[in-house]
């Protein structure tokens, strides 16, 4: 007799090619219409299911966790961020929890360094005067903006993306700093010439681009608080494309609008997929839907992940990408 395939649900829609392969290996439960599940129908899927395949934007809180089924053993998130799923909880349950670590680097490291390169240029505000028909043709003091070169660029976060963002940058010609929890090896120091601030503070003060790379934990939340983004130059620029939350939004604006802040660009936002209204009336700031990984290559690279995870935990073998509750 056929060994029974594990019944696992899908919250969202994945390429194609994915979910055709989660028919083929398990009975997989697609959400075809792409409709974002409610915390009810999270619960009710977890009821049923041997394994849930969440993204991101679907929060898996300690309420969701109490309706899990006593045959429900695993959560493969389909996304390198953890911050929706209460790990703790999952884990108190019996639960295992997988993420997709590693295939996002590269896409998400060239979306910033396309923001850092388009916010002190201008490129919106150049883009809303073509579509807006008043372009009257090429002139000398026309959307003068700032060039990178030479600049200053702090890095908040030296990660992987933190690390690949640096490579570009310096590339560019930029001088590249760092705050971090501590220092990247001296040959990652020396190739890029980066400096380290052990104070985030000191860093922010003296920096012409400041770009987030950190994790959104307890720890983050707010890490660019009022008092830390007032630290910032007048004529220095935020980017943003790790987690909204990190970033008191609601301050961020006010600067830009107060002139505070030279700009800002922006991939995350604190209460998506709401965007505060200030912050999309502005021509300081460069704003994009959470698209940062969104590339074929990356999406594919993810649902492989999902799917040797899956597979290695059904046939009894630790998941190479577990997630398991900070200091346990």
């Amino acid at each position: 007799m056929a060994k029974k395939k594990p019944l696992v649900v899908v919250t969202r829609k994945l390429p194609d090619t994915i979910e055709t392969r989660m028919r083929e290996l398990f009975d997989a439960r697609l959400n075809i219409e792409d409709r974002p599940m409610s915390a009810a129908e999270l619960g009710e899927a977890m009821a049923s299911a041997d394994v849930l395949v969440p993204t991101v934007t679907d929060r898996i809180d300690a309420a969701v966790l109490s309706a899990a089924g006593p045959q429900m053993k695993l959560i493969a998130q389909f996304g390198n961020g953890f911050d929706n799923i209460d790990i703790r909880a999952a884990a108190q349950r019996g639960i295992t929890v997988t993420n997709t670590p590693g295939v996002l680097t590269e896409d998400t490291a060239d979306m910033t360094m396309a923001l850092i390169v388009a916010v002190p240029r201008r490129m919106l505000r150049g883009i809303r005067i073509l579509e807006a028909g008043e372009w009257s043709g090429w002139s000398p003091t026309s959307l003068l903006g700032h060039r990178i070169n030479g600049k200053r660029l702090g890095i908040v976060g030296m990660g992987r993306i933190g690390t690949a963002v640096a490579r570009r940058a310096h590339a560019f010609g930029m001088s590249i700093h760092y705050h971090n929890r501590r220092r990247v090896p001296p040959t990652t120091e020396e190739s890029l010439e980066a400096t380290y601030w052990e104070s985030l503070d000191q860093m922010l003060a003296r920096m012409d681009v400041v770009t987030i790379h950190t994790p959104s934990t307890p720890a983050t939340y707010h890490l660019l608080s009022a008092r830390r983004l007032r630290l910032m130059r007048p004529d220095a620029y935020l980017v943003n494309t790790a987690r909204g939350d990190i970033v008191d939004e609601e301050v961020l604006a006010q600067m830009l609008e107060a002139g505070e802040l030279a700009g800002a660009g922006l991939d995350v936002f604190q209460q998506e997929p709401a965007v505060n209204p200030r912050l999309k009336r502005s021509d300081r700031v460069v704003l994009v839907p959470h698209m940062g990984s969104a590339t074929f290559e990356g999406r594919m690279e993810m649902g492989d992940k999902v799917l040797i995870n899956i597979r290695a935990f059904v046939d009894g073998h630790r998941p190479p990408d577990r997630v398991l509750p900070t200091n346990s």
